[in-house]
């Protein structure tokens, strides 16, 4: 992951979190609708840093490419 990677992550938990706190969920259903706008912020920054730099800001190494999943995966499917 690039750098702008990790900090719109950090932006997505920091907003979630501050969302959580002033909203308050009661349930799962109210937790999950937080999480979804805390996502939003970042998506938005996200969208708005590409329309600035006329780039991609995902890269195309993840996390999953880092862990091995997706290798995993593919050899767990072709067996």
């Amino acid at each position: 992951m690039t750098n702008t990677e990790l900090i719109l992550n950090m932006l997505a938990e920091a907003s979630t979190k501050d969302i959580s706190q002033a909203v308050n969920p009661k349930d799962f259903e109210e937790s999950k609708k937080v999480a979804q706008q805390g996502g939003n912020v970042a998506k938005v920054a996200l969208k708005e840093l590409e329309s600035k730099t006329g780039k991609k800001v995902v890269s195309p190494l993840n996390a999953k490419n880092v862990l091995g999943i997706d290798k995993a995966k593919k050899d767990k499917e072709d067996k």
